[in-house]
């Protein structure tokens, strides 16, 4: 009696402790001592907790007390002292037919809302700004073609750096993704030597980088903050430091961060001013007529010399 109630004391304990994690549950990064699913961030990924929560994890709960209280029912009622004279049929129609269509329908019941989910991550909203992702071994290159903005590359920050800054060591970037919060971001992912993986798991986005095929995703981050990822392919030695942290930022310090980012002015630009400036000079052309009219008014070589004579 007393190991029981030192039993139900630790549970107890250890519930409270669970309670009080989730409590603290970290936004857009693992928390430590967590079991659910992290924070969502982005409607993919409030579709993906729903599906998870409140359609499987119901349906698998009660499929394993069924098959639990089965197993326990026929060890109990069929064992050697209760059942000494076990039965001769082999075969039952209605329990074959049950066993059957039971799953059958449930499989159907979740496939109406794995199709919808899978539809949500197909049926990408008109976006708002792209960003192409590049996986190499090992890091990231993301460029923003609308802005104009060339491929800046993104490695693991150096955990002296991480500590200084007091973020997650192996999940921090140096250049992370950085994007305007409830915007609709479409990304446009590849591979530039073997298969990566970019993911988010609080926007919920997961997909393949494959060298030769650009395939595409898509976020709407609703807001503010940190959000950390890791590669999820196996891609090599280092594959375990490829973090994908996205910074998202309000609208005005996206068109900051823009503007830090925007390529200087080339030469040739600055060409076309300076050539009519150089072009000013040119009136100067006239002065020729005045020297014909003033050889037009002086005498003639002959006249000169007969006037000596």
């Amino acid at each position: 009696m007393h190991k029981l109630a030192s039993g139900a004391a630790l549970a107890a304990a250890a519930l409270m402790s669970a309670g009080g994690v989730m409590a603290e549950e970290l936004l857009g990064q693992p928390t430590p001592g967590a079991i659910d699913l992290q924070r969502a961030a982005a409607p993919l990924k409030y579709d993906v907790i729903f599906f998870h929560n409140v359609i499987l994890l119901p349906i698998i709960t009660g499929i394993v007390l069924l098959v639990l209280g089965l197993l326990v029912y026929c060890m109990i009622r069929f064992n050697r002292r209760a059942n000494p004279v076990p039965a001769k049929w082999s075969h039952n129609t209605t329990v074959e037919v049950i066993w059957t269509t039971g799953p059958v329908l449930i499989l159907m019941f979740i496939a109406i809302f794995s199709f919808k989910l899978l539809y949500a991550y197909h049926d990408m909203p008109k976006p708002d700004l792209t960003v192409k992702v590049t996986g190499y071994q090992w890091y990231w290159g993301y460029a923003y073609p609308d802005q104009k903005i060339d491929e800046i590359t993104s490695t693991q920050m150096p955990e002296p750096e991480a500590k200084a800054k007091g973020v997650p060591f192996r999940l921090a970037a140096n250049n992370p993704m950085v994007v305007p919060v409830g915007k609709v971001v479409r990304v446009l992912v590849t591979g530039a030597d073997v298969i990566h993986a970019w993911a988010n798991p609080a926007f919920g986005t997961k997909i393949d980088a494959i060298p030769g095929r650009v395939n595409q995703t898509w976020f709407k981050a609703d807001k503010v903050g940190i959000y950390y990822g890791q590669c999820s392919e196996l891609c090599g030695i280092n594959h375990a430091f490829m973090p994908t942290e996205v910074d998202v930022v309000s609208q005005a310090d996206f068109d900051k961060w823009v503007a830090s980012k925007a390529p200087p002015p080339t030469p040739a630009a600055a060409a076309p001013a300076a050539t009519p400036a150089a072009a000013t000079p040119a009136p100067a052309a006239p002065a020729a007529p005045a020297k014909a009219a003033s050889n037009a008014h002086s005498p003639a070589p002959s006249v000169k010399l007969a006037a000596l004579n």
